[in-house]
């Protein structure tokens, strides 16, 4: 299999349809074996059924039904945890990406990328409730991140399936993914793609949408830079109380001595107490973290680094708990 286009869907009855006859077209003329694999959000309109008639029509249509509604991030982790294709596309189910740039995209994963990500440049949806906070949001991740990208909201990419089978999404990861798979070492690319007004149907997207974004933001930039090494991040915390409490506790000393100032009730004692119990606490939830990387690390056949490639190496196990490598003959 050479593609995959993994497409979650959540009431969309009107586009479904429409999606399967843009989608066949463009990947018969590819000229590239493919899969169009819907995943079903727990929809509620009806649309599980022309889910069920594409599929016994087409062989190339595969379905995932989820029993309930578990969010567009779930939706897209049983995508690209079940998908078949060295190259993985995903876009979303309302006809807003347009199917005719998915060639463009696989063509440069072709040339050695290993994620391509679209940018929409003339998004076509409203100003104040979606494209404002939408250019806020991926202007403080971008600036959080250290990672230089336009538009994390758009669902089009292309990805290569050992970099997808890596991600591990939940929450509202799902827009995080070339931040996390550029962590794991992956070459990104950001190419400009088309989008389209939606014409039938309603976003389930608000701008409440938003303050849960940046809340998984404060997830990403832990992972990004904490993960494997929590104590680099609590202890840091520890040691900034433990200057202020030396501070407070030396000029508290000071007026005791030096000016024979009562203690009772001096600001700069309690300071002194603060302090000291707030080290300890990043101190303790720095050792906490380690243990539980530790734990993480070691409990599954989980490692904190990616390789591209060996030379004059055999290939690891990839279902090896503890990978060995042996040098080729």
């Amino acid at each position: 299999m050479d593609v995959s286009v993994v497409i979650p869907v959540y009431n969309e009855f009107d586009n479904i349809c429409r999606l399967y006859e843009e989608l066949n077209a463009v990947m018969r003329d590819f000229g590239r074996s493919y899969e169009l694999l819907f995943i079903d959000d727990g929809s509620n309109d009806g649309g599980i059924e022309h889910l069920r008639a594409l599929a016994a029509s087409d062989p190339c249509v595969k379905a995932v039904l989820f029993r309930r509604n578990y969010g567009q991030t779930a939706a897209m982790q049983a995508g690209l945890q079940m998908a078949a294709g060295e190259v993985i596309v995903t876009l979303d189910g309302d006809l807003q990406n347009d199917p005719a740039d998915i060639p463009m995209m696989v063509e440069k994963i072709e040339e050695g990328y290993d994620l391509v990500h679209g940018w929409r440049k003339n998004r076509q949806d409203k100003w104040l409730s979606r494209k404002l906070p939408s250019k806020m949001a991926n202007w403080l991740i971008s600036r959080t991140t250290r990672f230089p990208i336009h538009d994390l909201g758009c669902t089009l990419k292309a990805i290569r399936r050992e970099i997808a089978r890596e991600l591990e999404l939940y929450g509202e990861m799902h827009r995080f993914i070339p931040i996390l798979a550029h962590q794991r070492g992956a070459r990104c690319v950001e190419v400009v793609t088309r989008h389209r007004a939606r014409q039938f149907g309603t976003s389930k997207y608000g701008i409440s949408r938003t303050l849960r974004v940046l809340l998984d933001l404060v997830t990403v930039k832990y992972l990004l830079d904490y993960f494997a090494s929590p104590m680099k991040l609590f202890g840091q915390l520890g040691l900034v109380c433990t200057a202020v409490a030396g501070l407070a506790g030396s000029g508290t000393l000071a007026m005791k001595v030096l000016a024979a100032v009562d203690m009772t009730g001096n600001p700069l004692l309690l300071l002194t107490i603060f302090s000291m119990m707030a080290a300890l606490q990043f101190f303790s939830l720095g050792l906490l973290g380690e243990v539980c990387a530790r734990i993480y690390y070691t409990t599954q056949p989980k490692q904190n680094y990616a390789i591209r490639e060996t030379l004059n190496l055999t290939a690891p196990d990839p279902d090896a708990d503890f990978p060995r490598f042996q040098r080729a003959a």
